[in-house]
Formats: structure tokens, sequence, C-alpha cells
């Protein structure tokens, strides 16, 4: 189990504790402290601030992306993801603590070493983890300051241009190309939240990211996504679920140490198992049903207890709809996944293979996409029991029994590789948002199929992306205007590059 350095930990406490104001104006106003710090312990914090805290975790990743793709649930109107409705903080809480945390550090960390005349393994981690940073931000909400971000004190740029979505995934593909190209013998030692050292991993987990990326433009540039798609298969991506990219957290103390998602768990008790996501467990008696759900009034893992949600309906609605309260339905279960010591994950193996399948699948790769799906399908079961050491193992027969009813469908293996993907994404909700905008499987219905939301600000569309802070018109105006007249009105339905 990996571990995190309680005195590394401390030492990003006394880096990055400090709240900071949401204005491009306000970053990086004194990093002259933080440069005298070795690097490596500024790698440790960086590594924690994209985990996130409870804020952004709350907000953008449960409340917003998991309602939407419809793994969860909620009759509390404030999770505004289940109705399409609009609360500005809550959609641009990733934005809002992404830049004056996680971008400041990467773009200080890369500045050091520049600086230092470091060029080898530090440095190729931190162009990885620098694109890793950027592409989740861009994935939500699509042109984004880019190449001027974070720059504040080091170029005196207060007011970054938006770059286009397009030149910003140019970049990060060949940044990850870069960064692996420069990894070597040296590791980052006890700051290295994620592979604790191992660079071998490293250069899996970046060729993973560069297969991610690259299948991301499939509908904007397939060409671009086949080229990117087949240099990263052939550099060596992730092999096993040993080769998954985590922070294993810790109970304490409270802050960043913490998985996000956890305290949100521990905060809130609204959040349930969509019907959408139960009814896919249920219907092919998947054995991770017990793992992920529990049934909320006394915590039974029975199948016969466990009802999901159904998505878009109010308290009140529920109840004169179906006659149940809340209570009576699913929720993840707090005794495996909602620890505040649970690992938050970034990339899977069983992700890999997925988009392997598809890669075959397009015939961009010469690999079985039957066994690619297979592999997914075993890596994202078994991978529960490595991850939650609560979580009951999966064995090779019970995987066998699962792909034995339920076997790849030759006349719709796109709709069951990325349904899998859906399934394997489960509190990863950025990307199954993502993934899911990318390839529209699983196929959801607005509002999981129930009466439109009155109210909500789609039109009852599904959300296609989140929006920009307003804060951004009034402080960074000009760039603000041209994003929005280059990308489509500020809203939720206003689609990103890749996905038009």
């Amino acid at each position: 189990m990996k571990k995190i350095y309680l005195v590394l930990i401390v030492f990003s406490f006394v880096l990055t504790g400090c709240d900071f104001d949401k204005g491009f104006e306000e970053m990086n106003v004194d990093p002259t402290k933080a440069a005298q710090l070795d690097v490596n312990n500024k790698f440790a914090s960086v590594f924690l601030r994209t985990s996130g805290g409870r804020y952004e975790n709350w907000r953008a990743s449960l409340i917003y992306s998991s309602q939407i793709v419809q793994h969860m649930s909620s009759t509390a109107t404030y999770w505004t993801g289940n109705f399409y409705t609009l609360n500005q903080g809550y959609s641009t809480s990733l934005f809002d603590r992404g830049y004056p945390e996680q971008v400041k550090e990467i773009e200080d960390i890369i500045y050091q070493l520049t600086e230092e005349g470091v060029s080898d393994t530090q440095m190729g981690v931190a162009r990885i983890w620098r694109a890793f940073i950027y592409h989740r931000l861009t994935d939500l909400h699509g042109d984004i300051p880019y190449s001027e971000a974070g720059k504040g004190f080091i170029e005196g740029i207060l007011k970054p241009a938006y770059d286009p979505q397009e030149a910003i995934y140019m970049d990060m593909l060949a940044e990850i190309e870069g960064g692996i190209a420069q990894l070597g013998a040296n590791t980052l030692g006890g700051s290295d939240l994620i592979f604790q050292g191992d660079v071998d991993k490293w250069r899996k987990f970046g060729n993973s990211l560069m297969l991610r990326l690259a299948m991301r433009l499939t509908k904007a540039d397939a060409a671009t996504a086949q080229a990117w798609a087949q240099k990263a298969i052939s550099g060596g991506t992730m092999a096993s679920n040993d080769d998954i990219a985590y922070i294993q957290h810790t109970n304490g103390p409270a802050g960043i140490n913490r998985n996000g998602h956890g305290e949100v768990f521990d905060a809130d008790g609204n959040m349930r198992i969509s019907k959408t996501f139960m009814e896919f467990l249920q219907n092919g008696n998947d054995p991770r049903l017990p793992i992920l759900a529990a049934r909320r009034s006394d915590g039974s893992t029975t199948a016969a207890d466990l009802f999901g949600m159904p998505n878009g309906l109010t308290g009140g609605a529920l109840e004169a709809k179906y006659g149940t309260e809340s209570s009576y339905y699913a929720e993840p279960n707090r005794a495996v996944l909602g620890g505040f010591d649970a690992p938050m994950v970034f990339q899977t193996y069983a992700e890999v293979e997925f988009l392997k399948a598809e890669a075959a699948q397009r015939g961009w790769h010469t690999g079985s996409v039957e066994t690619h799906y297979n592999n997914g399908v075993k890596a994202a079961m078994q991978m529960l029991s490595s991850l939650y050491p609560n979580a009951a193992a999966i064995s090779d027969a019970q995987v066998s029994d699962y792909l034995a009813a339920n076997p790849l469908n030759t006349s719709s293996p796109m709709e069951m590789i990325h349904t899998q993907y859906w399934a394997a994404t489960f509190l990863n909700e950025y990307e199954a948002f993502a993934n899911w905008r990318r390839t529209g499987f699983p196929t959801l219905q607005p509002f999981g199929g129930e009466a439109v939301y009155p109210g909500n600000e789609t039109n009852g569309e599904i959300p296609r992306r989140m929006i920009y802070p307003n804060s951004e018109e009034s402080t960074n105006p000009e760039n603000y205007a041209a994003a929005v007249s280059r990308q489509g009105p500020n809203t939720l339905t206003t689609r990103v590059w890749w996905d038009k």
C-alpha cells in the first residue's frame, strides 16, 4: 500500500496552506520563499493538490460530474448536476482551485527546474503531470488559460490568454512525449506520492495518458488521434493493476492529506447510486455490486436490498411517483469507498485496456478487441480489492462467469467497451464525464428518463461542459471575450472542441 510521508505533508501545508483569491492577478504573488525549497518537496504538494480537497471534489466531481453521467443521484436540489441547474461556484470549483493551486505549483516547479538546469527525470515527471493537470481543466471547460497561465510572478502575465483547446491538446501530447524522453534513472524520493520513485511506472503512465488524450480526439481529428494512439501503445502502457496511477491518502491531519471524496462522504449523506448505474450492475449480475453499493438505512450489501435512485427528482416528486423516500435507496458503500484514507485514482490499467480495445476495433492497433475488452473487465473488477482494503476480492472464476454471461457483442462493440469504461471510472468522475461526451456511451436519457425538471438551465439537454467563473468576465475581460467568441456561449450546453 502506498504511504504518504507525514513530514512532506506538513511541509506542503507550509508551502500551500493559505487561501488564494480566484482572480489571476493574485496568482504567484510571492513564490520567492517556495523557490528556496527543494523541488522534490514541491512535487508532494502538487500531487496532493491535484487529488483535490473537499471543495472541488464535492462540487465539480460529485455534485456535477457524477450526477450528469448517472453514476449517482440525489433528491437534494443543491446537487445541481442532477437537475441541470446552475450553481456558479459549484460549476467553476475546479477552475477556481486548479489555477491558484495546481497550475501555480506545477509552473513554479518547471520554472525552478529550468533555472537550476535540471533536464532529467524531475523535469520529465513535471511535464507529464503538467499535462494531466491541464487536460482535466480543458476537458471540463474547453478553451482555457494555458500557455500564459501560472506566470504572474515568473513573467508578469496577470491576464493570461485563453488558448484554443485544439492547440492545448497538440501541446499536451508533445509535452508528454518530451517528458517521457527525459525520464532517467534518478527518482523523486519520498515526494513521489504516485509511484514511489518507480521511473518505469512513470513511463507507462506517460504513455497511458498519451493514449487517453489521443483517443479524446476521435471526433475532432481522427488522423491525429490514430497517430498518437499508435505512438502511445508502441511506447509501452500500463500492463497490470500494479501500474495504476493513484495517491493513497491518510486519515489526517484535515485538509489535502485526506481523500476529498472521503471528506464529502463524511459531510453529506444525500448521494445515492443512480438507478441507471444500479440497473447496469444488477442486469449483468456484476460481482462489483456489493462492493460499490450499500443500503442507506442499515448498510446492507445484499443484492435484494439494493435499489438505485431515479435521477432528476426532488424528494417530494420521488415519494409522489414511487412511494419511497431517499433512505430506501442504495448509496456508495461508505465502509469500502468512503474513508479519509481512501485512494484517489487518476488512471487505471482497466481504462487503458478499454482504449486499446477501441483502437483495435478502429484498425489502429493489431491486438484483439475481445482480449483487450476481457482484460479491461477483469482489471476493473479485481483492482477494487487492491485499492480498497475492505473490498472483497473478485476471483478469476467470478470474472470468467461474468464474461461468459456478458461477452463482447461484435455487433455493438463500442457501446460495450465504453459502457464498461463508464463502470470502471466510478469515482473518477471527471474522466467518466469526458469519455461519455466523447463516445456517447452508455446511452443516457436526460434526467434518467424522468420528466424534465422545471427550471433547468439546458432546455432538458444533458450538460456538456462546466462554465467559466463570472469573475473572469471582469478581471480578464478581453481574453474571456475572445474565448467565448471562439468556443460559444458560456453555458452548460456549449460543446468543447473535441466534442463537436
